[in-house]
């Protein structure tokens, strides 16, 4: 009998919705030692840019509790724990274990742990209370994520009234000629650079389909604002290859 499975995209690949996390996991698995790096080579170091904004544009301060989803390897969680301090608390949470292990790792390093807890977590079905976070981030994650809208919907059930969700993400750069080049340089260059320093083309191959299936700025605004959340904005950032997006709880 044929599946019936619901079909849903792994990169430019079909597959059935119940296979996809395990075909993310396996990616993150084989990558996870050399994230950092490759996160520095791929964007030239202007991922630590974007996320510092995030976090400024997070609103995040002493005593709030955050949950940071899909945290990696705890570029934002070392952040707001440095912003609640003593009194706040930071959940730093992924859905894959090695990728928890190096955000772990580099929390501990940074003799971050009094105000830190971690977590094994889906996005789609967070184990926490109605109302419990100031703040719910999701930092290039959500893309990997099968059910999007339903993620959405269990951050916004999460969060405190008055809370909010930001998501940083790559998106689409908004002039045709620079999304051109843009293009040129993630399927000619990124395959080949983690090629080169992680020996795993396809992981990053992976990658680069990826953001293509990811619902661009406007899209992403409408599924945050029909799962609930109010005054939803972005902010486009080099020239869009990347969006903030940043919804409230009322």
């Amino acid at each position: 009998m044929a599946s019936q499975n619901k079909k849903t995209h792994f990169g430019f690949q079909e597959v059935d919705e119940d296979e996809k996390q395990g075909l993310v996991g396996n990616v993150f698995r084989a990558v996870a030692s050399n994230y950092d790096v490759m996160n520095d080579a791929m964007s030239m170091g202007v991922h630590r840019a974007w996320k510092w904004f995030a976090v400024a544009q997070s609103g995040v301060k002493a005593g709030d509790h955050v949950l940071d989803l899909a945290a990696g390897s705890g570029d934002l969680s070392l952040k707001f724990a440095n912003k609640v301090g003593e009194e706040g608390k930071v959940i730093v949470t992924d859905i894959n274990e090695a990728m928890l292990d190096q955000g772990r790792k580099r929390l501990t390093d940074q003799g971050i742990a009094s105000n830190v807890e971690y977590c094994l977590v889906n996005a789609e079905n967070l184990p926490f209370d109605d109302n419990s976070f100031d703040c719910i981030s999701i930092s290039f994650g959500l893309r990997n994520v099968t059910n999007k809208s339903v993620a959405l919907e269990s951050m916004r059930r999460c969060l405190k009234p008055g809370g909010r969700a930001i998501i940083l993400e790559f998106s689409q750069p908004t002039n045709e000629a620079f999304r051109k080049l843009y293009d040129a340089y993630s399927f000619n260059v990124i395959p080949k650079l983690g090629e080169l320093i992680s020996d795993d083309r396809d992981s990053y191959q992976y990658l680069v389909e990826s953001i293509r299936q990811h619902p661009p700025q406007e899209e992403l605004k409408e599924m945050m604002l029909d799962a609930g959340f109010d005054r939803v904005r972005y902010h486009n950032l080099t020239g869009g290859i990347v969006a903030l997006h940043i919804g409230y709880k009322y």
